[in-house]
């Protein structure tokens, strides 16, 4: 009866698990509709720009580029590959199930050389067959210049269902390079001959730095990042730090025009670049890599917890009455972040939730407030003032923004002083005044608030005032101001105030550029990819953000290019069908290292270390333990990496590339330790191989330098400490001293009134009684009473010799003390006369016979 019930339930449960399927691949489906949609609304602009106007002539072969356009358009298709991660219960469940599948029933054996399994090319849509047709017709026959962009982007990036070809891509780079020195199509070249992606070309220096010196002569900010970084960096040319200050300058120039460009304050910069090998712990994992430990131990105490974990707590602490974490709440929407999209509304209900326990609707402070959240209903007022300021989710308006920067400014707040003074300093629905522009940034400077510090040093600028205007914008650089950057490139470039500083002004303008993500860089969408899980096609846009010098891109290109992910790889245990194929644009090791290099000299501490594997195992390059010990010291001596020390170990007790020393391994293991707790078991277990082979070494009378316990430190003391142990030290020897008499005094009576004999027994021994008695005088004692006597000696003599000079006949010294005087002393020391009985043995200088006797006396 039960088998029968669960027959008929089971084709039903199936049906209902068919249907959820079917509603997601639906939903899938309508997204990649909307993403298409979009995109081909972006791709508009590019063709119209280089369209003619009515009145001029056609170029030839563009009827046939609109027509491959129309045809993109109306086939409905995704510009990039759709996403094959999958989501939700059914999508996991049907993912895993074609995956047990393919690996139960299709176990075939690789068909390649090299044993990877080589995926199968994606066919393309006919219709995106047609439209390439057309294209290449047009970019053959007409040499139109939007065909062979088109053709280009299609074959590098492989979109519209087209498959990636890079040599073909290059071609066509080429093409339109040589034909109308299009700087996209320069800035491509260069890339392509610096990376060597995809095996199109051979990676070239030198023409990679000409074709982007050709495109930042034409504006192109991508390969004036890149030349500058070249420049500073000594990649593919000689150090120069003019040149590199001079692309830096041009890209810093848009990036703040760009920041001005915005609402009142400017826009938004919203940085999009991270570490993908953090979000997995570290490039070793967590604990063994200095982004998750070491350098990060205090900031990372709270990594396990996710951001939707975050919010969460904070929404339940919200609704217990908690307004901190109310605001906490509006300022997270307000700002957004990575994973975290902005969210106007949002915030500016949890700001007024904020508000409104403060201010009555008529803005009458509520007598009935909560204590306390004067400064937090301030600073939600001056963040509902700022959105009405800027327009952000709800209408502009002066008027509503400057009541509410009121509202917060009778409780001190500091942004609401800067943006009323902002209002005043351009106007924003008030009169200009500078003079109370300067008040207001002056009160909101002395709260150390960045934006108002750079404004104040602005105006102290404009007076001729730099010093004052120096000191304001480092003090809002130490909060990474942007404005404050540019203005201390400025003066360093131009030796304002200053002598000129190369160095200093490239480093401040290389700030300003790199903040400036949205003008130039492809992290949004590297992370996108990354983040659904294509690595292949996040590598492009990841490689072209780390050729503009960016560390956190160029440690992302190593990531996904490093295959020593594990000293032992699944790919060893698994069958052939489960292994899973490497892209062979992934597997570049010697691109890997070159990537790994430039992110450590940017103090990337992994990245040192992964250089030293590289060089250890050579990997990518000839092996060189030399070169790999010299990696791990680097990273060792910042005493930040418990890898780097244990590496280090390692080598010492096998003798690579040093002398094989065990004494030194356990060394580096116990600084390991030390350095990070994480490593116990590690640590441990490596000490106790450590041991074993020193035994081993000890039995066989082995010639490696063993393991010595070493003394204890002894702990550096202050000349304080030093007294009172010596003090102590004292106390105790003569406590010590003091019973040892005591407690010899005491056997001294026992043996007299034992032995019973009298004092007349005892003269009859003449030596026996001071052998008996065994006088043990202390050194300490006996080296005291030395420096007693001979200082009472000193005295003594001292004494003497004042005796003997005050017994001299006192005519005597008298005229010896005159020589030829006038003056005679009359036998009392007196003079009688000129007072020259107590002139002293010489005359003294200003005496009228001190020239005589210095000139050898008279009578002689």
């Amino acid at each position: 009866m039960n088998n029968r019930w669960l027959w008929h339930i089971l084709p039903l449960a199936l049906l209902l698990l068919l249907q959820a399927f079917l509603v997601e691949c639906n939903d899938q489906v309508e997204d990649l509709s909307s993403t298409i949609d979009a995109v081909h609304d972006s791709q508009t602009p590019f063709v119209q720009s280089s369209s003619r106007s009515e009145d001029a002539e056609v170029p030839l072969g563009q009827e046939r580029v609109e027509h491959a356009l129309r045809i993109l358009r109306d086939a409905k298709l995704s510009v990039v590959a759709p996403d094959t991660k999958p989501s939700g219960l059914v999508g996991y469940a049907w993912y895993y199930a074609q995956e047990a599948f393919r690996i139960l029933f299709m176990n075939a054996p690789s068909s390649s050389a090299d044993g990877h399994h080589r995926p199968s090319k994606p066919k393309m849509h006919p219709d995106v067959a047609k439209a390439v047709h057309e294209l290449t017709v047009a970019a053959e026959e007409a040499h139109n210049a939007d065909a062979m962009f088109l053709l280009a982007e299609m074959n590098f990036y492989g979109n519209f269902t087209h498959a990636r070809d890079f040599p073909r891509a290059f071609h066509w780079y080429q093409a339109l390079a040589s034909a109308t020195g299009n700087s996209t199509a320069q800035y491509m070249l260069g890339f392509m001959y610096g990376t060597g992606v995809g095996g199109a070309v051979e990676r070239d220096q030198a023409k990679s730095l000409l074709y982007h010196t050709f495109a930042a002569e034409a504006g192109n900010t991508r390969s004036e990042m890149t030349l500058a970084y070249r420049h500073h960096q000594g990649v593919g040319a000689p150090r120069d730090c003019d040149q590199a200050t001079y692309y830096y300058k041009q890209v810093a120039d848009k990036a703040i025009a760009y920041l001005r460009s915005g609402p009142p304050g400017g826009q938004s910069m919203i940085r999009e670049s991270y570490r993908w090998a953090d979000e997995e712990g570290g490039v070793y994992g967590e604990g063994a890599s200095v982004s998750t430990a070491g350098l990060r131990d205090s900031a990372h105490s709270g990594a396990d917890a996710n951001l939707e974990d975050v919010l969460e707590y904070l929404d339940l602490m919200s609704r217990k009455g908690e307004l901190k974490a109310t605001f906490s709440l509006g300022k997270m929407y307000y700002e957004g972040g990575r994973g975290l999209p902005r969210n106007f509304r949002r915030a500016m209900r949890y700001f007024k939730q904020v508000t409104r326990r403060y201010w009555n609707p008529d803005g009458a402070v509520n007598p009935n407030h909560p204590q306390g959240i004067e400064k937090l209903a301030a600073k939600a007022a001056g963040h509902v003032g700022l959105m009405y300021l800027r327009g952000e989710g709800v209408e502009q308006n002066f008027a509503t923004a400057s009541s509410w920067f009121r509202r917060g400014l009778a409780n001190g707040d500091a942004l609401c002083q800067h943006e009323l003074g902002l209002m005043y300093l351009h106007g924003y629905g008030v009169t200009p005044d500078a003079f109370r522009a300067a008040s207001y940034f002056r009160s909101a400077a002395d709260q150390d608030f960045p934006a108002a510090e750079t404004r104040l040093g602005a105006l102290f600028l404009d007076q001729g005032d730099v010093p004052t205007a120096t000191k304001y914008f480092e003090l809002a650089a130490r909060w990474g101001s942007m404005e404050a950057f540019y203005y201390l490139a400025e003066l360093s470039n131009n030796g304002v105030g200053r002598k000129r500083h190369c160095a200093m002004a490239a480093s401040y303008y290389k700030m300003v550029a790199e903040r400036a993500e949205a003008i130039h860089s492809s992290f949004e969408e590297a992370n996108t990819a990354y983040e659904s899980g294509d690595k292949e096609r996040a590598l492009i846009p990841a490689m072209m953000a780390a050729e503009q010098g960016y560390e956190h891109a160029q440690s992302n290109v190593a990531f996904l290019l490093d295959e020593q992910r594990s000293l032992v790889s699944l790919d060893s245990i698994l069958p052939g069908a489960a292994k899973k194929s490497r892209p062979a644009l992934l597997r570049n090791a010697a691109l890997a290292l070159i990537y790994w290099t430039r992110s450590a000299k940017q103090a990337n501490i992994d990245s040192l270390i992964k250089m030293g594997d590289y060089y250890l195992s050579g990997t990518g390059i000839a092996a060189d333990a030399e070169k790999a010990s010299t990696c791990y010291h680097t990273a060792a001596e910042a005493h930040y990496s418990a890898q780097a020390y244990w590496n280090l170990g390692w080598m010492h007790e096998n003798g690579v590339a040093v002398d094989q020393d065990f004494h030194m391994a356990k060394r580096y293991y116990d600084l390991a330790l030390e350095t990070s707790p994480e490593a116990y078991l590690p640590v441990k277990l490596s000490l106790l191989k450590l041991r074993m082979r020193g035994y081993w070494n000890w039995l066989t009378n082995g010639d490696i330098n063993p393991i010595q316990e070493e003394e204890a430190a002894k702990p550096h003391r202050t000349f304080k400490e030093w007294i009172a142990a010596f003090i102590e030290n004292d106390e105790e020897e003569e406590a010590n001293y003091r019973a040892q008499l005591y407690k010899r005094g005491e056997d001294e009576e026992d043996d007299l009134m034992s032995a019973g004999r009298g004092l007349d027994e005892r003269h009859n021994h003449d030596d026996g009684y001071y052998d008996d008695l065994d006088l043990d005088i202390d050194e300490s004692v006996l080296e005291g009473l030395i420096i007693v006597g001979l200082a009472a000696t000193l005295l003594i003599l001292v004494y003497m010799r004042q005796q003997r000079n005050r017994q001299r006949p006192d005519g005597e010294n008298l005229a010896v003390a005159g020589g030829n005087g006038n003056g005679v002393g009359n036998g009392n020391g007196v003079g009688n006369g000129n007072g020259f009985g107590d002139r002293g043995f010489f005359p003294r200088p200003g005496d009228p016979e001190f020239a005589q006797w210095a000139a050898g006396g008279v009578g002689h």
